[in-house]
């Protein structure tokens, strides 16, 4: 069990090598956050993107530009390219998006020839520290898949069961969320937490244990549990939030670091390497927790 992000970060320092982390049309933020996860040793940051605008963060913190690996690139599309290409001949091991289109870089990273693509399907998860919860939990998936079907999630559920595994938990126990606890058919999504459910316990989805329906409030306070009589193993304790839809996990994500001042990291998985795909108004902490994320899991691989 993972704490919270300091064990991340001691974890990813103990390790003897350190990761190269590739930076997409780095910007001042992802630069900052390249920055400071190179100083407590978390990755070796590489800058692609527009010459002077590199040069100018980096001399505006204090470090010498011929310290680092800086690909020049004219257009967000050749960054993309750039990036993608450093990842394929194993010159970088993860990437970080700096300020270019979520759409772009992803063009380049789908690309069937030149791409990352793997016999998986990409999904988002975010990792979450928050004061109220014993643990990181992560959400899945809330920037990646708009309104996944039963097959799509059960292919999500089994992206963050493979990471956590990674990361030495031997069963991850997975919340289905939804509005309620029971099945109700109008409500697809608690037809598919059922279905998943039931496909874990006859063990096609493996090396996890599922729970759904389940609302929230059942999955985060074992307490709210208690006070509904509602028993299971995973009620208060999951690694895994499973959401409905995007937009779902969406507003999850942005309530505990927003509303309950959490602390965040996350990545797209699925493809040859971690893509860490922060939001605009991330800060330079999310970005570094992200990189540390993505270490850990490069390293444990």
């Amino acid at each position: 069990m993972i704490k919270n992000f300091e064990e991340v970060i001691e974890k990813v320092k103990a390790y003897p090598d350190t990761k190269r982390c590739v930076v997409c049309m780095a910007d001042e933020a992802a630069i900052g956050g390249a920055i400071e996860a190179e100083k407590i040793g978390l990755a070796i940051p590489i800058f692609v993107g527009h010459e002077r605008e590199i040069h100018e963060v980096l001399e505006k913190n204090g470090k010498n530009t011929d310290d680092y690996q800086i690909i020049v690139v004219d257009s967000p599309e050749l960054a993309a390219e750039k990036v993608v290409e450093f990842i394929r001949d194993d010159k970088a091991d993860f990437i970080l998006k700096g300020h270019i289109e979520t759409a772009v870089l992803m063009r380049a990273v789908v690309d069937k020839e030149k791409g990352l693509r793997t016999d998986k399907q990409m999904s988002h998860m975010s990792f979450e520290q928050v004061p109220t919860y014993h643990k990181i939990i992560t959400i899945t998936d809330g920037g990646m898949n708009t309104y996944p079907d039963v097959e799509a999630k059960q292919k999500i559920v089994e992206n963050a069961v493979e990471v956590y595994r990674k990361l030495g938990y031997d069963c991850p126990k997975v919340a289905c969320l939804a509005a309620v606890e029971k099945v109700n058919p109008k409500m697809q999504c608690t037809i598919d937490a059922d279905e998943l459910k039931q496909r874990q316990q006859r063990g096609e989805i493996k090396n996890c244990l599922i729970e759904g329906p389940i609302s929230f409030d059942l999955a985060y306070s074992k307490r709210a549990a208690e006070i509904k009589e509602y028993h299971s193993e995973v009620a208060g304790d999951p690694d895994i939030l499973l959401v409905p839809d995007i937009q779902a996990g969406n507003i999850l994500d942005k309530t505990f670091n927003f509303a309950a001042q959490g602390k965040m990291a996350g990545f797209i998985v699925g493809a040859k390497c971690p893509i860490v795909l922060t939001s605009r108004s991330a800060s330079a902490e999310e970005k570094y927790l992200s990189i540390a994320m993505a270490a850990l899991v490069q390293h444990a691989k």
